[in-house]
Parts: structure tokens; sequence; C-alpha cells
């Protein structure tokens, strides 16, 4: 007997059984893969620090602003204690030793060599008639008792000297102050080298247009920088008249 010719059913497909979960005679779909968006934290906490820091920046050049401001005077009046003294003319030029009436001098006749102001820190008694033709061009003159200030008392006095042109410091052996400050025909005595007045009047006096016998005058002089004449070399020389 001849066998039967219909087709099996379950090859017509071609695929053969069913797999597990898909669709009879398909493909399965790959599963979808869900991704959770992630936030730069990094990023954020970096912009965080940049503000920060640029607010602490901002806040710190205000406060350094205000600080300024507050400390700031338009007249030697506004500073307690200080002295004017009248000065006639700008002092003759001498090369003998002159008796001042002040001491530290804060003008009068002096030497024809001014001593070099140009942010200058000595650490020499410096022959005071050189110092007061510095005065003479507008300079500021710090001057220190070394028995009664500390070298850290120094150290904050060459911070208001150092850099700035118009402004010397020097040693004075046996000033009757600690502290004191000159400018042509005004003075400044005080005790102590963090007295907020030293630097009201070094920013106010350095070089201030009138007050002073020859503005526009230099303060270099390379010279007495290499080699300060001492107010010691002055000890038993006759003083000018």
């Amino acid at each position: 007997m001849a066998k039967d010719r219909t087709p099996d059913k379950s090859r017509a497909t071609g695929g053969g059984a069913t797999r597990s979960g898909g669709r009879a005679g398909g493909r399965t779909r790959p599963p979808t893969q869900v991704v959770a968006q992630q936030r730069p934290w990094g990023l954020i906490a970096a912009a965080i620090a940049v503000v920060v820091f640029a607010a602490a920046v901002i806040y710190y050049a205000v406060a350094q602003v205000q600080e300024a401001d507050a400390l700031r005077v338009d007249s030697i009046d506004e500073i307690a204690g200080a002295a004017t003294y009248e000065l006639e003319g700008a002092g003759e030029h001498v090369q003998t030793p002159v008796d001042y009436e002040q001491s530290p001098p804060v003008g009068g006749e002096h030497d024809p060599v001014w001593a070099d102001c140009t942010g200058t820190v000595y650490d020499v008694d410096i022959r005071h008639e050189n110092a007061v033709h510095s005065l003479e061009h507008g300079a500021v003159w710090i001057t220190y008792d070394p028995e009664q200030v500390s070298d850290a008392g120094v150290e904050t006095l060459a911070g208001l000297v150092e850099g700035v042109s118009g402004r010397m410091l020097s040693p004075y052996e046996g000033q009757d102050s600690p502290i004191s400050v000159q400018s042509w025909g005004e003075q400044l005595k005080v005790d102590s080298a963090d007295d907020e007045r030293i630097k009201q009047f070094a920013d106010l006096m350095t070089y201030k247009a009138g007050e002073f016998p020859e503005p526009g005058a230099t303060c270099e002089r390379p010279d007495f920088l290499a080699d300060p004449a001492l107010e010691s070399d002055d000890a038993g020389a006759p003083t000018a008249p």
C-alpha cells in the first residue's frame, strides 16, 4: 500500500519546535536594557567649590578695602599725637653736623647728599643730616630705638617700607620713644610697631604734594645705599651754627 504523501505540518514552517517563551515559528526579541541616568555629582561638587572660593576671594577683597578706608586719613590733624613744626624754606646745605631742635629731626639744614629712600631698610643709624635731605625730597623716615623694639617689631616696620619709594627705615640710638615717624615738618611718636597710626602717617605723607620743599626730586641714591654715612662718624665733630 502506498504511504500518505501529506506533508508533515510540524515541518511546514521549517523551524522545528517553538522556543520557550517565544512565538511559535518566530525569533525571540532580546530583553530591553534600561539604563538609569547618572547625575554628574563630581562636576556639581567642583562647580560649588569654585563658587565658594570666588565668594571667599570677593569677601576678602571687600574686607581689605573696607579696612583701608577705615584707616584712611586726609589730614595730619586726623592722626592723634602727630605734631607739626613750622620750617622756613628748604634748609641750606651744610657738610658739618647740625644741632637739630627735634630728635629725630624733621627738617632744617642738611647734607648735600640725601640718603637713599626707595623703600630702603637700613640696619645702621644713618647720618641724620643725610636723612633730613631725604625728607626734603618728600620721603617718610621711620626710626626705632633698637633697645626698645624687638626683632619682630622691626620686621613689622620693614613691611611698611620695603618696596615703597619715598620711605626708609633705620635704627636711631637713644631716641625718646620706641618708634618715631618723620616727614618734612611732621612727626609722630608711638610705642608699638603695631600702632595703626604709623601706616596712616606713612600713607598720608609719602610724597605728599605741597608738604615738602622739593617735589619731583628723586629718592634714588645708590652710592649712599652701597656705603651709608653713619651718625657715629660725626662723633666729636663741630656742629653747624
